[in-house]
């Protein structure tokens, strides 16, 4: 799959959209913890499809991708039905891992619900070990990572659990 040039890439990448869907809310009334991971999944199968690592790829080339790391923040609710629009933008990147982070938007009233951040690492699917990604791989991430690098910083990537001392 071609790119556009870096200038004509979208950043961030929007590619994903989704509804909450009644059986992942909670005892809360609001959507569980559990299925705010399920739907940046799907997420990111969306993104790895675009990058050509997805579905088709692992069966072509017995290659796939496992998460190493994830850490989601939960910004404000949302409830049964409502619309969601996923954004994602590259982090980083090297021959083996990906760093990424998508952002969850309740699609029309605009607000931040959630953002997670993930490390992903390419592997082997034979092997069940790390390989390097294909260098035309590499060539879409370093375009992508081009693109990405010109956007302000994403306040929610890097962060870690702390409690705020006063």
């Amino acid at each position: 799959m071609a790119l556009p040039e870096s200038d004509d890439i979208p950043a961030p990448l929007a590619l994903f959209r989704e509804a909450v869907r009644p059986e992942w809310i909670d005892c809360n009334g609001h959507m569980n913890v559990a299925y705010y991971v399920l739907a940046f999944d799907h997420a990111t199968d969306a993104f790895f499809d675009w990058l050509g690592i997805g579905e088709a790829y692992l069966r072509e080339r017995n290659c796939s991708t496992f998460t190493l790391e994830a850490h989601v923040t939960y910004e404000r609710e949302v409830h049964a039905g409502a619309p969601l629009a996923f954004t994602t933008r590259l982090i980083d990147f090297d021959a083996k891992r990906i760093r990424y982070i998508h952002l969850m938007y309740h699609a029309d009233e605009g607000y931040l619900a959630a953002s997670n951040e993930l490390l992903s690492l390419h592997v082997d699917m034979a092997r069940r070990r790390s390989a390097p990604l294909p260098d035309g791989v590499q060539a879409r991430l370093a375009r992508l990572k081009d693109a990405h690098d010109r956007l302000p910083p994403t306040p929610q990537a890097g962060r870690k659990i702390s409690l705020a001392r006063h």
